[in-house]
Parts: C-alpha cells; structure tokens; sequence
C-alpha cells in the first residue's frame, strides 16, 4: 500500500512540473535574455550564429510581445532585425 502511494504522489509531482499544460502543448516561455546571442547580429547586421537561429525559432510567438515592449522594440524592429530573422528563415511578424 505504501508503494502504491508513493508512486501516485510521484506521478502527481511529475506531472505538475512537465512543461506541458493540461490540453497537451507545449508552454510558450518568453524569455529575451535567451536572445542574447542574437544581439550582434540584430546590431550590426551581420551573420546570425546558429544558436541565435535556433534561440530565434524557439521564441518566434514571443516576437509580437518584444515589438511591444518598448525596452525591446528598438532591437526586434530594426533593420538589421529584420535582416538577422530573413537569415534564420523567420518571418517577420506581422502583430
């Protein structure tokens, strides 16, 4: 009996820390410090690295959220942003 409690409260704490929501997807973390290896190239326009790209795709649904956030807007809307999201093969959202 014991062991049967043991492994539901096991279940129930594994569970509760999946990164999954009720419904099955995946939750969305915006996090822009995880952009920092794109800030050169959002910078000066250069190449993106490939852990940028991936950072990029990663955080594509969170890029409305930067273009609103006047800390953000400056970087996510720049030119070279844009350049820096066309090398990654990320469309340039339209919010």
């Amino acid at each position: 009996m014991k062991f049967m409690t043991v492994m539901v409260i096991t279940l129930v704490i594994v569970s509760m820390s999946s990164p999954r929501g009720f419904n099955g997807v995946v939750a969305q973390s915006c996090v822009p410090t995880d952009l920092m290896s794109c800030l050169p190239a959002m910078i000066s326009g250069g190449a993106p690295s490939t852990e940028c790209c991936d950072k990029l795709k990663v955080q594509e649904p969170c890029l409305c959220s930067y273009i609103k956030n006047p800390m953000y807007s400056s970087y996510v809307s720049s030119q070279n942003a844009r350049k820096t999201l066309t090398a990654c093969n990320i469309p340039y959202p339209t919010c």
